[in-house]
């Protein structure tokens, strides 16, 4: 992106504005179309990738926001699955990410999206504030007092956004103390650091274990730096760039100083954004070079131990596994093979793929916090996907795919097994049957606390949300 700055008369002020040049890429082909999560659901131009692009183009030329630009702008999961699609090469993920570092500086939302906001990116992006969170939110979960809210209706007064971070939480067990440096099984082939992440490393601890056993297991040496910070994800997808850069400095600087190989991630959004540090920090001479270094150290651990390739020795697991791709990792990263590749390595496992793959969950960051209704309504969508299968068990990279999928499932009634492409290959190398991995994939941590009663599967109130959020303006 040049920077060179707006042209005279638009609404964008002169720090990263959506790139005219990039902005004129696109041709308006279509092909974006029915992989466009709001566009599948609601039909609309403005709720396209190239509607959005239009609405860009009109700030430009000096459009000013208005509710209506803004909530289309809002509703886009930034899931990427329309750079994938494009033929052109439009580079949506840097137009969007510009245009919402814009908004954030430039448009008051109501106070009701303020308040939410700030509890949303004051609390999730903050492991410490996240782990004080555990011994209440497990205390809550023990007592059995998400079900008498559930049952006596009190939760669906509360408003959506709340009731959706309640639904969401895993269950919570007991989190297993990762050594700060872990040796590799046999000869070693490489040094890593493992990013453990803010949602991941609280709510899916066992996940960041599975992780270092297997990358001891295919000959690495992980190193688990002891003060690592959340590495900004959210808030760059958010349009919160300053915190996105103060972020993503303390990250190289974290793993600078662990002097490894590579730095590894199992969250793909994380993953992701890792990646993007280059692109990030590209204004300051003092960051740039260490930046473009740590992202081009970055690997997802499916994609490290596939370019490793595999040694540990694979014992049988005989169960039909439903593989979905995180957006992040598929579309912004590009790694779809490695993860099937590594599946389909383990005897007895057989790999089903979903209709719609390339359609988002709904999770996407905060986004099925931010706008409850059509995360729902995709949330089903993809869980009624992953039913068509037939499969025994869902896998995925991505701790908001997990917990969305999930807790869908849970609520439409048909609750399954959901696991970690890490735990998979982790059951596989220490030899765990079938059904201990399957049963822990089930009712052991991570997985939904169902608090759910039959009032919350009407497709009719399904809709009405949807319909509701889709046509009240978010700004």
């Amino acid at each position: 992106m040049p920077g060179s700055g707006p042209p005279k008369g638009s609404v964008f002020d002169e720090h990263h504005p959506p790139d005219p040049a990039l902005l004129s890429d696109c041709v308006h082909c279509g092909f974006c179309l029915p992989t466009c999560p709001t566009y599948v659901l609601w039909g609309e131009e403005m709720d396209s990738p190239r509607g959005r692009i239009d609405i860009m183009k009109g700030a430009v030329a000096g459009d000013a926001f208005d509710a209506n630009s803004v909530r289309h702008l809002d509703q886009c999961l930034g899931c990427m699955a329309c750079v994938t699609a494009c033929p052109s090469g439009v580079q949506y993920d840097k137009l969007i990410e510009a245009t919402r570092a814009q908004l954030d500086r430039r448009v008051t939302r109501p106070p009701s999206q303020r308040w939410l906001r700030r509890l949303i990116y004051g609390l999730f992006p903050y492991p410490r504030r996240l782990k004080a969170l555990r011994g209440p939110l497990r205390a809550y979960q023990v007592s059995g007092l998400g079900r008498l809210i559930a049952w006596s209706g009190l939760r669906d007064r509360l408003p959506e956004p709340l009731q959706a971070m309640e639904a969401l939480a895993p269950k919570l067990g007991r989190v297993e103390k990762l050594a700060e440096r872990t040796p590799a099984t046999g000869t070693k082939r490489r040094t890593v650091g493992l990013l453990t992440g803010c949602v991941q490393g609280t709510f899916f601890p066992d996940v960041n274990a599975a992780t270092v056993r297997v990358l001891a297991a295919e000959g690495c040496e992980v190193v688990v730096p002891k003060a690592q910070s959340c590495c900004g994800a959210l808030s760059a997808h958010a349009g919160r760039e300053p915190e996105a850069l103060a972020f993503a400095r303390r990250v190289i600087e974290t793993f600078e100083a662990a002097g490894v190989d590579n730095v590894v991630v199992n969250a793909a959004g994380c993953g992701s954004n890792l990646k993007d540090f280059a692109h990030q920090l590209r204004d300051e001479p003092e960051w740039a070079a260490r930046a473009e270094a740590l992202s081009a150290k970055a690997r997802d651990v499916s994609e490290l131990i596939d370019e490793l390739g595999p040694v540990a020795q694979r014992h049988p697991l005989p169960m039909t596994v439903a593989y979905q791709d995180a957006c992040h990792l598929a579309h912004a990263q590009g790694v779809r093979g490695q993860p099937r590749r590594l599946l389909r390595g383990i005897p007895g496992v057989e790999l089903k793929e979903l209709r719609e793959a390339e359609i988002c969950c709904g999770s996407a960051g905060t986004y099925n916090i931010l706008n409850p209704g059509p995360a729902r309504e995709l949330g089903e969508r993809k869980a009624s996907a992953v039913l068509a299968t037939g499969a025994q068990v869902m896998v995925t990279a991505n701790p908001g795919c997990w917990m969305q999928v999930a807790t869908t499932l849970a609520r439409m009634g048909r609750r399954m097994p959901v696991a970690h492409t890490v735990q998979v290959l982790d059951a596989s190398i220490r030899g765990v049957p079938v059904a201990a991995l399957l049963q822990r994939a089930l009712d052991g941590p991570g997985t939904v606390v169902s608090t759910v009663d039959a009032r919350d599967t009407s497709p009719n109130a399904t809709g009405k949300r949807s319909r509701a959020n889709h046509t009240s303006p978010s700004a």
